[in-house]
């Protein structure tokens, strides 16, 4: 037989840019179930709303680029994009919301900067902190949890279908279930009592979980659960998540004075409240934007959850995850430049 010759590289792999986006897409499927389960059908009509925007705008950016739409669409870089920021928004979110943070995310951090592979910053989280910072009411507004609406609404509070939760993003009709039945997030609720007792709280508050809150903890450990499987199947190394999640834990130990509101809650509060799991195995672990090598990736991690501490505690944000990963992604360059592995025969 002829001696066939293969230009390097020589690593092969099964694993192409869709079946890894696909993957991570299913990966969300646990987080998004906890989080429809609780709050209602709302985050699941972001989603729908956040992947038909999406698919749209990387369509139109690419025909203005004059690359094959078709190709770029296939790669699902689009759908990991508006499934992450779908998730992030508070349930329920008006369309014009959904659209505007999409904008940003496809438009401006992803396709201004060349697109797939180019971009230095995560460009959900772009579409998340401009939306955060422009609408703080809009963006603050998230649903009681149902078992509340159930327990404390008899005055014409009920639980929103599917289809009357589309009406409510598209604002085409207004349900006093949203709208008029809010509550404000456990991290939201430490923020604004630093000089109580979280026991008190907890009594207080009926928002409040055993650990990260109603819903909040059920839905960190879904997308941990996600990240476990992702992790199984090789899609990223542990260097990142669990230096991310090993120092904020670390720091909310250190601080924890055993029970004020002040000190920030306890490492378990911090682990299972807000974006923490999503934002340690779907967001930081973003192969463009985060550190390359596996030093590198625990520094990268490290960073991130320093930051989320110290914005969560002395920071105007309850939860912080976003605006910590955009301010390690500026330094991601730098940890490459001092973290590359020497090259053979170099010391």
């Amino acid at each position: 037989m002829p001696l066939v010759q293969i230009t390097s590289p020589h690593a092969h792999t099964s694993q192409s840019t869709s079946s890894v986006m696909m993957l991570v897409a299913i990966a969300t499927l646990p987080g998004i179930a906890a989080l429809t389960i609780g709050f209602g059908w709302g985050t699941l009509t972001n989603i729908v709303l956040s992947i038909i925007f999406a698919l749209a705008l990387e369509a139109g950016a690419v025909r203005l680029r004059k690359q094959p739409i078709g190709f770029y669409l296939r790669d699902n870089s689009a759908l990991v994009t508006a499934i992450l920021l779908g998730i992030a928004l508070p349930p329920y979110a008006s369309w014009w919301i959904i659209l505007t943070g999409m904008f940003f995310a496809i438009i401006i951090a992803k396709h201004l900067y060349g697109g797939l592979g180019y971009n230095p910053f995560n460009p959900a989280m772009v579409g998340y902190v401009v939306l955060l910072i422009s609408f703080p009411v809009e963006m603050t507004r998230w649903a009681a949890p149902l078992e509340l609406v159930s327990e404390l609404g008899t005055s014409g509070v009920s639980k929103p279908t599917l289809i009357e939760s589309f009406g409510i993003a598209l604002r085409l009709i207004e349900l006093p279930t949203i709208d008029g039945f809010t509550m404000a997030t456990p991290l939201d609720l430490l923020r604004q009592n630093d000089a109580l007792m979280i026991s008190d709280l907890k009594q207080t508050y009926p928002q409040f979980g055993a650990q990260g809150g109603l819903v909040w903890e059920w839905a960190n450990l879904g997308f941990l659960i996600g990240g476990l499987f992702l992790l199984y199947r090789k899609i990223y190394t542990w260097h990142g998540p669990v230096s991310m999640l090993v120092t904020l834990s670390l720091l909310a130990a250190i601080f924890y004075d055993g029970g004020s509101s002040n000190s920030g809650g306890s490492p378990m509060l911090h682990l299972f409240s807000g974006a923490t799991m999503l934002g340690a195995w779907f967001i930081l672990t973003d192969p463009v934007s985060s550190a390359v090598s596996n030093k590198g990736r625990i520094i990268f991690g490290s960073g991130i959850g320093a930051l989320i501490f110290i914005i969560r505690q002395w920071g105007n944000y309850p939860d912080s995850v976003a605006f910590a990963v955009l301010l390690m992604n500026f330094a991601a360059p730098l940890i490459d430049h001092y973290t590359q592995p020497k090259t053979y025969g170099h010391s």
